[in-house]
Order: C-alpha cells, then structure tokens, then sequence
C-alpha cells in the first residue's frame, strides 16, 4: 500500500471538482457551491494561477486533495500558506493521507521560508479539530472569520460606490 502526493494537472479538473463537491456534502454546505469545473480549472491551470492543488493517491486511486494559495503577514513581512481546503475520502481516512497532504504543505512552508501555515475548520467538526491539533496546530478561538459575499457584498458594493459618487 502506497501513498502519493502529487501537484495536480489539468487533466484532473473534474476530479479536482468531485472532490469539492463531496466535501460540500460532507460539511452540509452543498446548495452553497456555485462554482462549475471550467471556473476551478481556470483559477488552478489559468495563465497566471493564484491557487494550487495537490492530489493524494492511494495505490494509484485518488483519494484526496488539498487546494491552498499564498497569503502574506504584514507582522512576519513573508508569505504563508493558506488552506482552503482538505478532504480525503471516506474510505481512504485512516491511512495517513489527511497527515501527508499537510506535511506536503508544511515542507514547502520549511523549503520557501514561509512565515506560516494556516487555515480553518468548522466548530463541529470534531474528527477535524482532533486531527489538527495532533500535529500541532493551535485551533485559535479568539479569532473569527468574517465574510462578505452574495447579497451582502453586492449591497456594501454598491452603499460605498454611491457614497463615493455623492462625495465627488
């Protein structure tokens, strides 16, 4: 039995996309994805891509993938890395894939000098959060996401767009 993590290719966009999928399902939020495989695969394969994905495979079967980009501190004036998502799939969990994924991500932080290595998990997700904190990580729980989006940010859009045109 063998496990391999490889950078993704273009060829796996579809894959790449199940993959999102099966874990909106997983965390109760699939009515919330919109986006559609040509919108992954431009973001991931584009001319100038901003976010990366790496495969895991279980004997040649792929079982998982991690989708990150770079983000920056202002505080440690160097980049880090963010992870947007991990997922393995129910019947490859238990066999390290999840642990490899992130050393995978934890390497290159080492490898490039990346200031850090960061992401978030939801409140509930307790399997998760055990997980994370087995290899290290600090679940912090003074921080909270904040996000603009849908209806929201298309109002706050427009709210500081009209103030902007009332204040010229």
């Amino acid at each position: 039995m063998s496990v391999l993590i490889r950078a993704a290719r273009s060829d796996d966009t579809g894959l790449i996309f199940d993959l999102v999928r099966e874990l909106a399902e997983y965390e109760k939020l699939a009515d919330a994805v919109d986006a559609t495989p040509e919108m992954i695969g431009a973001a991931l394969f584009g001319e100038a891509p901003r976010l990366f994905c790496d495969i895991a495979e279980w004997n040649g079967e792929a079982a998982g993938l991690a989708i990150w980009f770079l983000n920056f501190s202002t505080f440690r004036g160097r980049h880090g890395i963010y992870l947007e998502d991990l997922y393995v799939r129910p019947a490859f969990r238990g066999r390290g894939l999840g642990k490899a994924l992130m050393a995978q991500l934890a390497r290159r932080c080492v490898a490039q000098g990346l200031a850090r290595f960061e992401w978030s998990v939801l409140d509930w997700n307790a399997p998760s959060i055990a997980f994370y904190q087995s290899i290290g990580a600090h679940v912090m729980d003074d921080w909270k996401i904040c996000r603009l989006s849908g209806p929201a940010l298309q109002s706050f859009a427009a709210q500081a767009l009209a103030t902007q045109e009332a204040r010229a």
